[in-house]
């Protein structure tokens, strides 16, 4: 898997396209594609080609969180692994919120849990008419812990909390309402375009300036929040009911402690 390209990397028309490119298991965040993506976003940072970040995906799924049959089958402790796991994610975080270029989400497939920390991370954000959305943590007895800090910076605390403590699937419709989308458009592609040549104008310094001052509470919030957050994940990874919804998922059944829902 290691010699796997996960992540591609193509500049052109004022644009770095960084692309997720993982359909096989649904673009999920395994230490493999953050590497990668981490690397493709630094190539952006020094790319004079590039006035913007845009972060595709191929197949029918932008991100499904994080890997879970890479969690549930890692090489040492259970305890090593649910403890790094969370710390790379929290550095992907960072890297998108902290990136020096504005960065366009182009979404055109499904969100679910660490992807839509992602989402929320990016600077602008479009979705498709196919595209849903869903923090399923709740669902499989983990929580949505540091996706919760950009997400709480996009979103009303209703609307948040409804998304969190359910683990509902809405739509892009929904989705823009609520602020986690710029807007939801009816062709991805055309609106990606569109949104690129808004930057082309745009002077690099007053863009990178622009955007320090945007991240910075964000990041501040991450700083000062982030280690207690990744302990928060990594504690629950090790717990029985993470093991059992885990496995359920895997499974394509529902856990234990669903069996009554429909």
């Amino acid at each position: 898997m290691s010699d796997q390209v996960l992540v591609t990397y193509d500049a052109r028309d004022g644009a770095a396209y960084v692309t997720l490119d993982s359909p096989h298991n649904r673009n999920a965040i395994s230490s493999v594609l953050v590497t990668q993506l981490l690397a493709a976003l630094e190539r952006a940072e020094s790319d004079d080609a590039a006035r913007v970040v845009v972060l595709g995906h191929t197949g029918g799924t932008f991100c499904a969180g994080a890997d879970l049959s890479e969690a549930s089958s890692s090489s040492g402790s259970a305890e090593e692994q649910a403890a790094e796991r969370p710390r790379v994610f929290l550095d992907l975080l960072r890297a998108v919120i902290s990136h020096p270029k504005p960065v366009i989400a182009a979404v055109d497939g499904h969100v679910r849990a660490g992807g839509m920390g992602l989402v929320a991370s990016c600077d602008l954000a479009l979705a498709g008419p196919s595209s849903t959305f869903a923090l399923t943590e709740v669902r499989l007895g983990l929580a949505a812990a540091m996706v919760s800090v950009p997400l709480a910076a996009r979103l009303a605390p209703r609307d948040l909390a409804r998304a969190l403590l359910t683990g509902e699937r809405f739509d892009a419709a929904h989705a823009e309402r609520i602020g986690l989308l710029t807007e939801a458009v009816d062709e991805v592609g055309a609106a990606t375009e569109t949104s690129v040549a808004a930057f082309r104008p745009c002077s690099p310094q007053g863009l990178a300036e622009n955007k320090a001052l945007l991240a910075a509470p964000l990041l501040a919030e991450l700083d000062a929040r982030g280690d207690d957050l990744a302990e928060v994940t990594a504690r629950l990874f090790t717990t029985d009911e993470v093991a059992e919804g885990m496995t359920a998922f895997l499974e394509r059944r529902k856990p234990s402690w669903a069996a009554g829902t429909e």
